[in-house]
């Protein structure tokens, strides 16, 4: 298992010395972009190896293989942020780089910076799977076609399947002025499966993916075959029957298309809901986790940015961004500052007790980094970001939720939704959900739109499970033109009173 040292010197070895660097010219461009007076600065070097495949129409469609590295210098005075950044590596152009975030200040600062080459930070992720290479070209070819078929010979009315594949290998290191060298390794993969079906002219779609911080052999490993009329939350599985991970993602698949398929359209209304564990959480990642990040809480941008130490959920809530989770979707050693993970309560028994901060909005807001800031790549510079963030379970079953419901919806999994951080509105559509009437599932429904306030629905949420569940392992975010892994969780729990928007 690597250490904090291992990594640095990995990562040095691979981005630096294969290009023709030491450390001890690195260090002597810290100590040059230092003297220029900036109030911090660092130089990040990343590089970022990945594979995808893509099958449609029974066939490989695509398959694609990159490498993308560079690095980027910055320094920050006051509100200013100055990034240099290059794809080559090498003496000329870190030299090249220092010299235009110098132009940022020439007030002069100090030039006797030591790199701390040993760091002893706590190891979460220990970079020691190898996810490109694990198995062969013509083993991952074949899982994909093998869930192709697999996915068709469930069921005659399975039209069209598509399956994609990803594995990357993500090393970087950074040195900053304040002698910090932190490194990261992360092996990441994917897998998911689109599935249209077709009965009577009317067509539905079904989707399920899987990832994880690991190598493709996650793909291979058995887990339970769940019978078609699944329900998670609900339905228990007494199968010994095993399978496969990669065809048990084509199998839920097909469930949800068959799903939707006979699926009702909702009249639109105000009714309770009752979300699942998991993904569902998504609408706290949206509406609440955007809105507690420290750039837009700085600028007023947020609804919660005059509201800290007020009550702005349930007493029942209180919710977590942590960078430590074991297995996490976003899951690190350090942020991209240099900053160690850490578990930071945001909401605790529905008080807002802190925000997400990187660096920069820390000082300007006369705070410490929670070690939220993160960038997407080199070229980028750190914002403010979410980590796994998720709500903590409370004492209730899942089943007693559900039964508490006398007419309601169960909500299980959403796609993307919109939200205003200012206003605090967000509006999420469901892809899988059900009609609940005297704390009984009855049918499924179709498109069932959540449309609220951040504050308004998170007090009126009423009962919490004891499940807790984190996110298959796809999770993504996108802010500012940066996509970066991000976890979510959470248990089943009730909201008394939401709109759902419907189609009828």
């Amino acid at each position: 298992m690597n250490t904090a040292s291992d990594l640095v010197k990995i990562t040095s070895e691979k981005l630096l010395s294969e290009n023709g660097m030491s450390v001890d010219y690195v260090e002597s461009m810290v100590n040059k972009l230092n003297s220029s007076g900036v109030d911090f600065g660092d130089i990040f070097f990343m590089c970022s190896v990945s594979e995808s495949w893509r099958l449609s129409e029974q066939k490989i469609k695509s398959g694609s293989f990159g490498i993308d590295q560079g690095f980027g210098v910055r320094g920050v005075l006051g509100e200013k942020t100055a990034l240099a950044h290059s794809d080559e590596i090498n003496n000329h152009s870190l030299h090249q780089a220092i010299r235009a975030a110098r132009t940022l200040s020439n007030k002069g600062g100090t030039s006797d910076i030591r790199l701390n080459l040993s760091p002893s930070y706590r190891i979460y992720n220990t970079g020691d799977y190898d996810p490109i290479n694990s198995i062969g070209r013509e083993q991952k070819v074949q899982m994909l076609s093998d869930m192709d078929r697999f996915a068709r010979s469930l069921d005659p009315r399975v039209r069209e399947v598509k399956v994609g594949l990803s594995s990357s290998n993500e090393s970087s290191i950074l040195f900053t002025t304040e002698g910090v060298t932190a490194a990261e390794i992360t092996p990441q993969v994917s897998l998911n499966c689109s599935v249209i079906v077709e009965e009577n002219g009317v067509s539905e779609s079904g989707h399920s993916a899987s990832g994880k911080i690991y190598d493709l052999s996650f793909f291979f490993q058995e887990v339970p075959v769940l019978p078609a009329d699944y329900v998670r939350g609900v339905s228990s599985v007494s199968s010994v029957d095993m399978e496969p991970r990669y065809l048990a993602i084509a199998r839920d698949a097909v469930r949800q298309a068959l799903l939707n398929l006979r699926a009702v359209p909702i009249k639109a209304g105000t009714m309770p809901v009752v979300l699942a564990s998991g993904w569902p959480a998504v609408l706290i990642h949206e509406a609440i986790g955007h809105g507690l990040e420290a750039d837009s809480c700085r600028k007023g941008q947020s609804i919660f940015h005059d509201k800290m130490g007020e009550e702005v959920a349930s007493k029942l809530c209180t919710i977590v961004d942590d960078g430590t989770v074991h297995d996490g979707t976003g899951t690190f050693n350090v942020d991209s500052e240099g900053v160690p993970s850490k578990r930071n309560v945001l909401f605790e028994n529905g008080v807002l007790k802190s925000f997400m901060y990187d660096k920069l909005n820390a000082r300007l807001m006369g705070k410490e980094s929670t070690g939220n800031g993160r960038r997407a790549d080199y070229y980028c510079k750190p914002i403010p970001r979410m980590t796994n963030t998720y709500l903590l379970p409370g004492d209730d079953s899942p089943e007693d939720i559900i039964r508490s419901l006398d007419d309601g919806i169960y909500a299980i999994d959403f796609s993307g939704g919109q939200v205003d951080t200012v206003a605090g509105k967000f509006t999420f559509t469901s892809t899988e959900a059900y009609r609940v009437k005297n704390g009984e599932i009855k049918y499924p429904v179709k498109d069932a739109t959540l449309i609220g306030n951040a504050i308004g629905v998170m007090k009126n949420i009423s009962m919490i499970g004891n499940n807790l569940e984190f996110d298959k392992g796809t999770g993504s975010c996108g802010k500012q033109g940066q996509s970066i892994r991000v976890g979510l969780g959470q248990p089943t729990l009730r909201i008394d009173s939401v709109t759902v928007g419907g189609t009828r």
